[in-house]
């Protein structure tokens, strides 16, 4: 798995999550525990490396492309 975003705005997060299971990618938003427990740490969203590249396009189109770590 490949991570697409690092962020502490779980509402980023979630609206990116939506986007990419409505055209059936799978994603994984880890290091919930770690936020919560040490304070505002950032999240992170994980593709499958078969779906990096199709999310990464979806996710610009939708607008979170200054989100998108490089």
């Amino acid at each position: 798995m490949q991570e697409l975003i690092r962020t502490s705005d779980v509402v980023t997060l979630n609206a990116a999550e939506a986007v990419l299971a409505g055209v059936d990618i799978e994603s994984l938003i880890v290091d919930d525990f770690v936020a919560v427990a040490f304070g505002s740490l950032p999240r992170r969203l994980l593709v499958h490396d078969d779906d990096v590249a199709r999310a990464r396009d979806l996710l610009s189109e939708a607008g979170f492309g200054i989100e998108l770590v490089k």
